[in-house]
Parts: C-alpha cells; sequence; structure tokens
C-alpha cells in the first residue's frame, strides 16, 4: 500500500483480497468471535499508510470487509482516532444471504459512496472495486454497457495484482526485473478504454503477453457475466502502447443476467491424510500391499477414502530423493473421529510389517475440517443493496431496469466473426518432417486457476500465424490425451481470436472446491503449466523468427 501510494499519482486505490476460501476463513472466524470476520492484513496496512492517504487524497475501495464489513468500518474509524484522523467511511452492504451465503453485488453501490475517503465492501464482484470509481468519474448509468465492460476487463486485469506484471507469466525468463514486481495500474478513459501500467522504477513488466495472461484467468466463456454487465471477451482490442503501457480498447457489453451468482461456503466435515514414499522397485506392488493392509487395518472406513500414487521415480537414480514415489491416502467423514488420529496412527503402526523402505513424509497428526463451496443464484431485485454512508444515511441502490438472459447457459460461447482456419487447413495433413514434436509451452503460454470445483485453463499464442495451428490442436480428443486427470469430466471450449487463445473449462476436476482438497494441485494453479509441458507435433514455420 505504501509503494502504491508513494510510487506516483493514483485517485483510488483499490484492495480485492476475498476468494472462496477466505471467505471460509472469514466465516469461521466470525463464528468464534461476532467481532471478526474482515480481513486483518488490510487493517494492518492502512494503520500505517491512512495519514499518507489522506495527505494524498486517494480514495481507498476495498472488499476487505468480508464476512463483516460493518466491524471493519468500526476498526477502521478506531485506528483513525488513535490517530487523530477523521476519515469519512461509506459502507456497502446487502451481499449477506445466511451463513455462509454471500452474493456477488456490482459496482453501482460503491460508486454511489465513492464521496468518501475509504469505501468498505463485503463480497462484491472482484473487477466491480474498479467499475465503481470509474461509474462515480463519468456518470455512466445503467445502460453505457460498453464502457461499463471496457472498467470490467481493467478491473479483471488489476484484481490479482502484481499478476498483470509477470507474476506467475508463463514466459518469465524474458522478464528482466523479477525481484520485487510492482503492482498494476489502469487508467480508464470515459468511453470505457484503458491503459494498463504501472509505476515507474518497479520491477515486472506490463505488456500484451502480461495482460493476456491475466485476463485469460478464472473466466469460462467468450460471456462474462457480472451484476451490472455482461461483457463480451472476443471483442477485447490489446496493444502495446509503449513501455509498460498496454491500451485495452473495443470491449463490448451487453445488459448483465437476471440473477447474481451467490457464493456458497460451508464445512463439509472432516479430513486426514498421510504420504507414505516408496523408493526403488516394484513401485506399484509396494503400493498395493500397503493399501491392502491399511485398509485392512481400519477401525472404521470412512465415507470417502481416496488414494494417489506420484510415479516421481525414474530407474537407475542418481539420488534416493530421484529414486522415490509418493502414496497419499485421504479420508473425510462428517464425524471428526473416523479420520482422526486413529486413520493416520493406522499407517504408522504398518512401519515394521509392509513394504521394504517403508517411511512417511509426516508424522501422525489430528483430523481438520474441510471446506465445500457451490455456486447458487439469486435475482437481483432480492438482494436489500444498501449503501451505509459516514453519517449514517442509508441509500438503498436499484437493481439494473434491463437484464438479458445468457443464451443457451452459462458456458455457450457466442458466434464469433472469425471463420477459423479452412477445412484443409484444420485436417493439418503436413509431411511429418515439417513438424516438430515439442512442449506446447515452446510457442504457447498458458494460465489455469479455479471456479468453484471447475478448472479452466486459457492458452494463448503470440503470433497470429500460429492461431489457426493453436484453435486446431485445442480439441477434447486432443485435451483428454494431454490432461488424462480429465476422463470423464465435461470440456467446454471457447476461441477467443482477438486475444489469439482458446479458453478450456474442465468441469468438476476440483470436486467441491479448494477446500475440498480433491487433487494434489487444489486450485489447478500448476495446471496450465503441466499442459504447456506436454509434448506436440509443431510446424517448423511457427518455431523460426517471423519475416
Amino acid at each position: 500500500m505504501r509503494e502504491m501510494l508513494e510510487g506516483g499519482d493514483l485517485d483510488v486505490l483499490t484492495g480485492d483480497y476475498l476468494a472462496e476460501l477466505t471467505m471460509l476463513i472469514l466465516s469461521r472466524d466470525r463464528k468464534s468471535d461476532d467481532a471478526l470476520g474482515y480481513v486483518p492484513t488490510f487493517l494492518a496496512q492502512l494503520r500505517d499508510c491512512l495519514r499518507l492517504a489522506l495527505d494524498r487524497r486517494v480514495r481507498i475501495v476495498t472488499d476487505a470487509g468480508g464476512v463483516n464489513p460493518a466491524a471493519l468500518v468500526a476498526a477502521i474509524r478506531q485506528i483513525a482516532a488513535d490517530q487523530g484522523l477523521s476519515p469519512t467511511v461509506a459502507l456497502v452492504r446487502g451481499d449477506e444471504l445466511g451463513p455462509g451465503d454471500h452474493a456477488y453485488l456490482g459496482a453501482f453501490g460503491i460508486a454511489r459512496a465513492m464521496a468518501a475517503d475509504i469505501v468498505v465492501t463485503g463480497r462484491v464482484t472482484d473487477a466491480s472495486l474498479v467499475i465503481g470509481p470509474a461509474i462515480a468519474r463519468y456518470g455512466w448509468d445503467r445502460s453505457a454497457y460498453d464502457q461499463l465492460a471496457g472498467a470490467t476487463v481493467a478491473g479483471h486485469v488489476l484484481e490479482c495484482g502484481t499478476q498483470a506484471t509477470g507474476g506467475n507469466y508463463p514466459f518469465f525468463t524474458e522478464i528482466s526485473d523479477m525481484s520485487v514486481l510492482g503492482f498494476p495500474i489502469a487508467e480508464i478513459a470515459s468511453d470505457g478504454s484503458s491503459v494498463i501500467t504501472k509505476h515507474p522504477g518497479t520491477g515486472g513488466a506490463v505488456t500484451v503477453g502480461t495482460v493476456t495472461a491475466q485476463l485469460m484467468y478464472e473466466i469460462q466463456d467468450a460471456r462474462y457475466a457480472g451484476p451490472d454487465v455482461t461483457t463480451r471477451l472476443d471483442s477485447i482490442s490489446l496493444r502495446q502502447d509503449g513501455t509498460d503501457r498496454v491500451s485495452i480498447s473495443g470491449v463490448r457489453g451487453e445488459p448483465p443476467p437476471p440473477d447474481l451468482k451467490v457464493s456458497r461456503t460451508r464445512v463439509g466435515g472432516y479430513r486426514n491424510e498421510m504420504t507414505l514414499v516408496l523408493t526403488g522397485l516394484d513401485i506399484e506392488a509396494k503400493a498395493a500391499l500397503f493399501r491392502r493392509q491399511f485398509e485392512a487395518g481400519l477401525t472404521t472406513r470412512p465415507a470417502e477414502l481416496t488414494w494417489s500414487l506420484a510415479r516421481l521415480d525414474r530407474p537407475d537414480a542418481p539420488s534416493q530423493q530421484e529414486a522415490s514415489a509418493l502414496l497419499t491416502v485421504v479420508g473425510r467423514d462428517a464425524s471428526r473421529g473416523v479420520v482422526d488420529r486413529a486413520f493416520s496412527n493406522t499407517a504408522v503402526q504398518l512401519a515394521l510389517g509392509s513394504y521394504p523402505g517403508f517411511f512417511a513424509t509426516t508424522p501422525p497428526g489430528p483430523a481438520h475440517p474441510y471446506g465445500v463451496f457451490t455456486a447458487g443464484y439469486v435475482p437481483q431485485g432480492d438482494l436489500a443493496h444498501e449503501v451505509v454512508l459516514d453519517d449514517g444515511t442509508v441509500s438503498p441502490v436499484s437493481p439494473p431496469p434491463v437484464f438479458q438472459d445468457l443464451p443457451g447457459g452459462p458456458r455457450t460461447a457466442p458466434t464469433l466473426s472469425w471463420a477459423g482456419p479452412s477445412k484443409a487447413a484444420r485436417s493439418d495433413n503436413s509431411a511429418p518432417s515439417s513438424k516438430r514434436r515439442l512442449p506446447l509451452g515452446t510457442i504457447a503460454g498458458a494460465r489455469s486457476g479455479d471456479k468453484g470445483g471447475d478448472a479452466n485453463i486459457g492458452i494463448w499464442v503470440r503470433r497470429p500465424d500460429a492461431y489457426p495451428w493453436l484453435s486446431n490442436l485445442i480439441s477434447e480428443d486432443t485435451l483428454r490425451e494431454l490432461l488424462p486427470e480429465t476422463a470423464g469430466m465435461p470440456l467446454h471450449i471457447t476461441p477467443l481470436p482477438n486475444l489469439l487463445a482458446v479458453n478450456v473449462v474442465i468441469e468438476g476436476l476440483l470436486g467441491e472446491g479448494v477446500a475440498y482438497h480433491a487433487r494434489f494441485d487444489p486450485q489447478a494453479k500448476g495446471l496450465a503449466e503441466w499442459l504447456r509441458s506436454r509434448h506436440v507435433d509443431i510446424p517448423l514455420s511457427l518455431l523460426e523468427e517471423p519475416t
């Protein structure tokens, strides 16, 4: 926060703190103490920087209120009083529908609150933190769909901080300074177009590539639905506009859908796990032996019992670690006792009578609660979306007057203006000698993440002549071959030719959300890098420098 305030001129500083796992943690905090439920790290930063922000007349907009935004407002006023300061603080509320259930509110409540020095919200869409100040600045009304959509795109780029300036970027080796990355800034114009940049002298980079990477993060299809506008991701135009400056223009918007998404988080039960190391020869047989013994030794079988074997070993390995595989057993049950210490003790009790070379990565431990995320929907008009101004005045926020259903459901791709490669090109009958089998990431970038129990992977290339090849490659059959974990799971593939990209949603890969821990990488953060590491046939023409 201090870096951003001291780095140059800002009108508004936004802070996005909420994710599905965060909401579960904050809900548990509030259950233990009704004065909690907001994000304490925001308050720590504000304690350090409040006077600086007021001196520089920078307004602060944050969703750090979490599941208890009123408590954060009270805490802000207390630290301000302790420092002899008196900022105006506004509260946006109405997202909470019940314990663990929070609707994603839009930006017009934030816009109405922007006369305050600090605006605190609960659950809003991440982009609303950016759209709201833009609405207040330019006076956009509910029908300014293209402008709202443009600000949505800017907000989506900013929402994950340094992911837009080189963080988690697949081509990070091309960025000269990756030590401490600067945070992104959006310069938003009255027509909704924007320029993404960062403070001079900070690390990282702002390029068409880094912005594309963030745009592909955690989306579903070409229609990006929000409470105030449905943004057409297939209309975005990016252009390098100088060093560390990328312009975003041409974004089109449509009326929003009639329902708001609801984040539903709850404790699903208790889980425990043990990971055993299998070294050297007969890995599969060792795993099978331990599994038989462990399941026979359980006093009570958990409601869910899952096994995974990670074959990290290789033959004739030069180190013991490289000769070892990992076998993990996970138990889940509504009853803590079923998966508590007795569960993990079962593994250790086999230590002297199981496979040769037996040892575990951790000692046996207790069970822990796990969370479950599900998405719900509620009509926009059913919410009491309100702004509480600094003087206590309550101002209701009306829902949008016009709605538009998403055609065919939330994952139906729109009709695109780009025709794609010809049938001959798509058949790709070039001779084997004209290709090389290399990792997909040799020429393609990718970014992945979680949307509840689903995972998304956005894949893009940096040369227009490579896009027909990529769009032809990313088919259901190819994806199931490259990512065997997707077997039996619905796949949704959306081409985004304006971004030279294809987006993929894998339905159900993450079980019931991040806190459920359905897989080794519960938020699918590394899924894209796994895909980039898989080998495909790449035309030699795409490996040569363009003429």
